[in-house]
């Protein structure tokens, strides 16, 4: 094999290496697109109560919603519920250290009603998003 092969063998070695990693940095960021909390999407809504957050995102048709407690670290009875108008809520509800969810709906182009609680306190939206 003459110099031009192996300058070739260089160069497209080259090539698929830039690629790889334009690749992996392009995987990186879609990764970041979802939050820290398991949702995708841009944040549109954060309703603060007592104990807790509920940060709401959404992406195209679909709504995703935590629970986040103020003081993470004990068990403690937590849940959010996300629902579309006209169909019934998609809920998580259990015994928590940190966080209820990440729970998604298609809402398409309709309202949601976000509920969350932490311990004894909630916080209810209303038909939000609309």
């Amino acid at each position: 094999m003459g110099s031009g092969g192996i300058r070739r063998r260089l160069a497209l070695g080259a090539a698929v290496l830039a690629a790889s990693g334009a690749l992996a940095f392009t995987a990186t960021a879609t990764a970041q697109a979802a939050s820290a909390d398991g949702c995708a999407g841009r944040e549109v809504r954060t309703l603060p109560f007592r104990t807790g957050v509920i940060h709401v995102y959404k992406r195209g048709d679909y709504v995703c919603a935590v629970t986040v407690a103020r003081n993470a670290g004990s068990v403690q009875s937590m849940s959010v519920s996300v629902q579309a108008r006209g169909n019934r809520p998609v809920v998580d509800k259990g015994r928590y250290k940190h966080l209820a969810g990440p729970v998604t709906v298609n809402a398409g182009h309709r309202c949601v009603w976000i509920r969350g609680a932490v311990g004894a306190y909630s916080r209810s939206s209303g038909w939000i998003l609309c």
